[in-house]
C-alpha cells in the first residue's frame, strides 16, 4: 500500500527522525530538527558520501570552512546580482508562491528557469486566478534569496551566509593547489550548511531555508575534458538518462556513456555521471526505475553550467525530485573571484606547458533531499504484522542490530544481554532493549530501521548461542555468541 507524505510525516516525528524546528514556539517555516534517530541517518549518509566521492581521485580532499563569507565573494559569483526567484503574490488576500512552482503546478508544463515575463504570459494565458480567494494575481516580481549580516559592533560591514557551499571551495582554490603539489585534477570536497530565504518552503526538507549540501569540486585540465584513464572501464555501462530529445515521449532511455559520447558529452564528464548512478544503485539499492539522470535544456541550467543533468528520484506524492546534480561550471567560478579579488587564478601546468584558469566539474548533492528520499523509499506499512518497517540500507541505518533479554525480570539472561552489548558496542551500531514483550521490541526496531534482533533466552544459557531475527524477512536463526561479531560484521 503507498503511504501519504502526510503518513511519513507524522511517522518521522514520532520516530525521533526529522520534526519542525522550535516547535513548542510553533515553528519557523523552512527549518527542521534531526532527532536521535534522525541525526544518526544523516551522518551516516554523510559518511558513505565520504567515502565513495572521495576515493573516486587520490587527489581529493575535505575541507571545512565558514558559513559567513565577505560579501565580495557574492559580487564575484553572481549571487548579489543574479541569485533572486520569482514571487507570485495575490492582490486582495496573502497568499505568496514561488512563481515558477505555481505555474508548473498549475498548468503542468516545466518552468524551470523561466522569467517573471514569461511566467506573467503564462498566468494571462491560462487565467490563473489566486488558489485561495480566487481573485487576481499581482505581476510576477523578483527576490533575492541571499541572507545578510551585519558584522561588529556599529559596523557597515555586510557579510552573507552563504546560499551554496560551492562557493567555499573557489576560494581556496588557488592555496590548497599549492598545498597539493600543484597537481590536477584537484577534488576540493564539503559537507555543510547552505541558507537561502525560500518564498514558500514546503515539503519537510525537500525545499528549507537552511539545509546541508555534500559537493565535490573537481578542478581540471580543460584541454583533458574529453579525456579519463577509467573511461574504458565504464563505456559499457547503460546509464538511465532522459536527454533533451527524450522529452515529447517523457521518457527514461538507457544509453550507454559511449552511445552519449558520440552526441558530444566528454569522457570526463560521463565518467563520472557513471560513477553517480552506481553510487545509488549500488551502494544504497535505489530501484533503477525510479532513478533518472535528467539533462537540462539551455533555458534551464544555469547560463556558466555547459553541461547539466539533475539527479532525480521518483518519490511517493512528489513524483521524480531533484536530488543532486552533476555540473560542469567551466572556468565561470575562478575567472569572477580573479576580475574582482585581482588575484589570479591562472596556473601553469607541467604537463602539457600551458597556462590556463582550471575548469570545475561539480557533484553537487542535497543532504536533506537524500535521506528523506531513502526514508521514503524505505518506508513500508506492514498489515501482516502490524507496525511500520523502515526498510534502510545497513550502511545508512541508525543501528544495525538490537539486543534483548527475553525476559526482564531473569537477572541470568539480562546478564548475558548486556554482556554480549558491551562486547558489539564497540564494533557494530547496536541497541539495548528489554521494555515490553519480545513482539513488541522487534516492532520497534523495524520502525527504527535495525536490520537484526538479537535475542538471549534460556536456551543461550546452555548452549551459547543467540537468535537472530532478519528485520526484512523475519526469518530466525540461532548463531553461537563467539561467532556473533564475525556474523554481523559479514553480514553488513
Amino acid at each position: 500500500m503507498t503511504h501519504t507524505f502526510k503518513d511519513l510525516a507524522i511517522f518521522l516525528k514520532k520516530k525521533g527522525f526529522i520534526y519542525p524546528s522550535s516547535e513548542i514556539y510553533g515553528g519557523l517555516a523552512g527549518l527542521y530538527d534531526y532527532g536521535h534517530l534522525g541525526t544518526l541517518l544523516k551522518h551516516n549518509f554523510e559518511n558513505v558520501w565520504r567515502d565513495y566521492f572521495l576515493n573516486l581521485n587520490d587527489n581529493s580532499f575535505e575541507l571545512e570552512t565558514a558559513q559567513i563569507m565577505h560579501h565580495n565573494v557574492f559580487r564575484a559569483s553572481g549571487h548579489l546580482a543574479n541569485f533572486a526567484d520569482p514571487v507570485v503574490k495575490c492582490s486582495a488576500c496573502e497568499f505568496t508562491e514561488r512563481a515558477d512552482h505555481f505555474v508548473e503546478k498549475t498548468t503542468k508544463q516545466r518552468t524551470e528557469g523561466f522569467n517573471p515575463e514569461q511566467l506573467n504570459h503564462l498566468i494571462e494565458k491560462h487565467k490563473l486566478a489566486c488558489p485561495q480567494c480566487k481573485k487576481t494575481l499581482a505581476p510576477v516580481t523578483s527576490m533575492n534569496m541571499m541572507f545578510p549580516l551585519n558584522m561588529g559592533v556599529g559596523s557597515t560591514t555586510t557579510a552573507y551566509l552563504r546560499p551554496e557551499t560551492a562557493q567555499s571551495p573557489y576560494v581556496n582554490f588557488k592555496l590548497q593547489y599549492e598545498l597539493q603539489r600543484k597537481k590536477l585534477p584537484l577534488g576540493l570536497a564539503l559537507i555543510g550548511k547552505a541558507f537561502r530565504n525560500e518564498i514558500s518552503p514546503r515539503n519537510l526538507t525537500l525545499r528549507q531555508r537552511e539545509f546541508t549540501q555534500a559537493e565535490l569540486q573537481l578542478f581540471f585540465n580543460p584541454h583533458l575534458v574529453d579525456e579519463h584513464p577509467e573511461f574504458e572501464k565504464v563505456k559499457k555501462y547503460k546509464l538511465r538518462v532522459l536527454l533533451e530529445e527524450d522529452r515529447k515521449k517523457n521518457a527514461v532511455v538507457e544509453r550507454t556513456p559511449d552511445e552519449l559520447h558520440k552526441k558530444g558529452l566528454p569522457k570526463f564528464y560521463l565518467y563520472h555521471l557513471v560513477k553517480i548512478q552506481q553510487f545509488y544503485f549500488d551502494v544504497f539499492n535505489i530501484p533503477p526505475e525510479r532513478f533518472r539522470l535528467y539533462q537540462l535544456d539551455d533555458s534551464e541550467k544555469a547560463f556558466y553550467n555547459k553541461y547539466h543533468f539533475d539527479l532525480e528520484i521518483d518519490l511517493h506524492e512528489h513524483g521524480f525530485t531533484e536530488v543532486g546534480g552533476l555540473h560542469y561550471r567551466t572556468d565561470h567560478d575562478l575567472g569572477g573571484h580573479e576580475k574582482v579579488s585581482k588575484q589570479s587564478m591562472e596556473i601553469f601546468d607541467e604537463e602539457s606547458g600551458k597556462r590556463f584558469i582550471p575548469h570545475v566539474l561539480e557533484l553537487s548533492f542535497g543532504v536533506d533531499r537524500n535521506v528523506y528520499s531513502l526514508l521514503d523509499l524505505n518506508y513500508h506499512d506492514d498489515k501482516e504484522r502490524g507496525n511500520i518497517v523502515l526498510s534502510l540500507p545497513q550502511n545508512v541505518t541508525p543501528f544495525v542490530c538490537g539486543v534483548f533479554p527475553l525476559l526482564k525480570n531473569k537477572e541470568e539472561l539480562v546478564a548475558l544481554a548486556t554482556n554480549i552489548f558491551a562486547t558489539l558496542r564497540p564494533h557494530v551500531k547496536c541497541f539495548y532493549d528489554e521494555a515490553a514483550s519480545i513482539g513488541r521490541r522487534y516492532a520497534r526496531a523495524d520502525e527504527m530501521g535495525t536490520k537484526y534482533g538479537i535475542t538471549i533466552d534460556f536456551d543461550s544459557l546452555n548452549d551459547q548461542c543467540v537468535t537472530i531475527r532478519d528485520r526484512d524477512s523475519t526469518k530466525q536463526e540461532r548463531v553461537p555468541i563467539i561467532k556473533l561479531r564475525e556474523f554481523l560484521q559479514k553480514e553488513i
